[in-house]
C-alpha cells in the first residue's frame, strides 16, 4: 500500500492518543514468561514483532520464520538454545539473513550450546539443538548490539549455574540493558550490572510478581514529538500510558525535544506535549544518541522540516537494522531537496533552503523511515511507499494521525 499525505494541519485540541505497549518490554516479558509460566502480562504492544515472538514461543514446528523481526531473532536464539531436547531452525526474511549474528551464537556455543549454520556462517537460518546449559562464564563485544546481551540476561537465572557475563569494549545503548536488568528484579532474580560485568544468579525458586503491565512504547511516541515540534506555538497532544521513571531510554525524547519547543507534562500515566515557543533557524542540534539510536530518524527528520541543522552521533548500530538507515535517511532526506552527511556512525544535517513538494519516500522494509518522515507533511504534500510496513510495530499510526487531522489516501 502506498499513500499520499496532504499538506495537513493538526486539528485544534484536545487531542488524545492511547498507544500500545512497548515492543522492547513485550518481547523481553514474553521471554520471561515462557520460561517462568505463572507470570501473566498486560498492554502487551501490538506490532508485527510481538506477535511474532508469541507465535514463536508457541509453536511446536521445527523451521520457525521471524521474518524481519530482529529482536525476535536474537532473543529466541538464546532462549531454544537453553530449551533441553528443542529442535529448531530460525529463519527470517531476505534482510534478516544479511544481519549478523555471530556475535550472540559463539558467546552461546562458548556456554555449551549447540547451533549451526544452515546457510551463511555468521548469518541466519540456524539451527539449534537445546541442551541443559552448565557454563556460566561467557566474554561478549559490547559495542554491536544490547541485544545480544539482553538475549543471554533472559535466560541467564535459569542456567544451572547462572550467569556471569563480561562485557569488552564500549557498551551500546545501556537504557536497554537496565531495562532488562529492572525486569529481572521486578521478578525477584538476583542481578547485578557494575562496570562491564553482569552477574545472575539461579533463580530457585518462585518469581517475585506475577502481574505485570507493559509501559506503552516511547519510541512510538517519538513521532508525536516531531508532530507537535513542526506545528504551531500552543500545538499539544496528550498519549497514554506513560510514567516519569521509564525503563525505555527513547524516554530521553521528553528531555531532547526542549530544544525543539516542545515542553512534556506528566500526568495520570499520559504525556502531554505542548508547543511552547518557536525556534531559532540557527540552532544546530547536537546530540550523541548512543543510548537511544532508535530515535535518530525522527530527530534527523524533525530538524529537516525545520530547517535548522543536526550532528548526530553514537549512530553505529543503525547500519544493521531493517535496513542502513544511515544511508536511507540520507537518500530520502536529498530527495526531499536535503543535503546529509554520514559515516558509519554519524549524520551531519546541513540547514534546509527549500523543501520539495510530491516526493515519494521509500521506507526499505523499514517502519521507523515511513514514520519518521510522516509528520512532514505539516510542510509539504508528500508520498510514503509501502505504508504498511507500520506494522511492524505501531499498526494504527496511519488511523491515528488521520484522527489528529493528517489528510491522506491510497495509491
Amino acid at each position: 500500500m502506498n499513500i499520499s499525505l496532504k499538506h495537513s494541519k493538526v486539528l485544534p485540541q484536545p487531542l488524545q492518543i492511547t498507544i500500545t505497549g512497548s515492543k522492547s518490554e513485550s518481547n523481553r516479558l514474553l521471554i520471561l514468561q515462557a520460561l517462568f509460566p505463572e507470570i501473566t502480562l498486560e498492554n502487551l504492544s501490538n506490532s508485527d514483532d510481538t506477535q511474532v515472538m508469541q507465535q514463536a514461543l508457541k509453536s511446536e514446528e521445527a523451521l520457525v520464520d521471524i521474518h524481519h523481526a530482529g529482536t525476535t531473532m536474537r532473543f529466541l536464539t538464546a532462549y531454544f538454545s537453553s530449551k533441553s531436547g528443542k529442535s529448531v531452525t530460525l529463519t527470517g526474511s531476505k534482510r534478516m539473513k544479511e544481519r549478523p549474528i555471530k556475535i550472540l551464537v559463539d558467546a552461546l556455543r562458548s556456554l555449551g550450546a549447540e547451533i549451526t549454520y544452515v546457510e551463511n556462517e555468521g548469518y541466519p537460518p540456524i539451527k539449534i539443538s537445546g541442551k541443559a546449559i552448565t557454563e556460566s562464564a561467557v566474554s561478549l563485544q559490547a559495542n554491536v548490539s544490547s541485544q545480544y546481551i539482553s538475549a543471554l540476561m533472559l535466560i541467564g537465572s535459569t542456567l544451572k549455574n547462572g550467569l556471569k557475563l563480561t562485557l569488552v569494549g564500549e557498551i551500546t545503548s545501556v537504557p536497554y540493558i537496565k531495562m532488562t536488568l529492572n525486569l529481572l528484579h521486578q521478578l525477584g532474580i538476583d542481578a547485578h550490572f557494575e562496570g562491564q560485568t553482569i552477574t545472575i544468579s539461579p533463580k530457585t525458586t518462585s518469581v517475585l510478581a506475577n502481574a505485570l503491565t507493559v509501559e506503552s512504547d516511547w519510541s512510538s511516541a517519538s513521532y508525536y514529538f516531531s508532530i507537535v515540534a513542526l506545528s504551531a506555538v500552543g500545538t499539544s497532544i496528550t498519549l497514554s500510558a506513560y510514567k516519569a521513571n521509564s525503563l525505555q531510554g527513547d524516554s530521553v525524547l521528553a528531555e531532547i525535544y526542549k530544544a525543539f519547543g516542545v515542553e512534556t507534562t506528566f500526568s495520570n500515566n499520559a504525556i502531554t506535549l505542548k508547543k511552547v515557543k518557536e525556534i531559532s533557524k540557527e540552532t544546530n542540534i547536537t546530540l550523541d544518541l548512543v543510548n537511544a539510536p532508535d530515535i535518530a530518524q525522527t530527530i534527523a527528520v524533525t530538524c529537516f522540516g525545520l530547517k535548522i541543522a543536526c550532528n548526530l552521533s553514537g549512530l553505529h548500530t543503525l547500519k544493521i537494522k531493517e535496513t542502513d538507515r544511515l544511508e536511507a535517511l540520507k537518500t530520502e532526506i536529498e530527495k526531499l531537496g536535503g543535503k546529509v552527511h554520514v559515516t558509519d556512525k554519524t549524520l551531519r544535517l546541513e540547514p534546509a533552503t527549500d523543501i520539495f513538494e510530491n516526493i515519494a519516500i521509500d521506507t526499505y522494509n523499514d517502519h521507523r523511515m515511513a514514520m519518521a518522515f510522516a509528520p512532514l507533511a505539516l510542510r509539504v504534500p508528500m508520498y510514503v511507499n509501502d505504508a504498511e510496513v507500520v506494522s511492524k510495530s505501531y499498526p494504527e499510526f496511519w488511523n491515528d494521525l488521520e484522527k489528529i487531522g493528517f489528510e491522506m489516501e491510497s495509491y
